[in-house]
């Protein structure tokens, strides 16, 4: 298996997470799931490898959240799926798919507790220097 990132170019997360990746010594498959989104059975799976309930998943900033009443307690998970696919902008990124396991990599530097040989050093795009030391297990 691969690495695989749900990328958003436009998210300074996604690109510090993507950068990591490639600073860890991977070149992963970016999938700019904005104009290719996932479909409903590919984000179902995210979603189980993540443990994670849809709800869970929703982006709210800079999206049609809000709009389309999201907060509300109403929308089924099925529904709630349903709205990622219609509008993926929706789904909070990235998501990053190793062989080690998925992550919603927010902040960035999560991706590195999935990552093989993890980079120990990093500086983010706003100048955050990043290390890292992985925990045993």
């Amino acid at each position: 298996m691969t690495v695989t990132i749900f990328h958003n170019p436009k998210c300074g997360t996604s690109r510090n997470t993507l950068a990591m990746i490639r600073a860890s010594g991977e070149e992963p498959v970016v999938i700019e799931y904005v104009q290719h989104p996932p479909s409903r059975e590919r984000l179902l799976e995210l979603l189980t490898a993540m443990q994670m309930a849809p709800r869970q998943l929703l982006r709210e900033k800079g999206t049609p959240y809000a709009e389309l009443g999201l907060s509300d307690q109403k929308w089924s998970d099925d529904e709630l799926v349903d709205f990622m696919i219609a509008h993926p902008i929706l789904i909070n990124r990235p998501i990053v798919e190793t062989p080690i396991g998925t992550k919603l990599c927010r902040p960035s530097e999560l991706v590195l507790d999935i990552l093989e040989n993890p980079v120990l050093s990093f500086t983010k795009e706003d100048g955050e220097m990043i290390t890292y030391d992985r925990k045993p297990g």
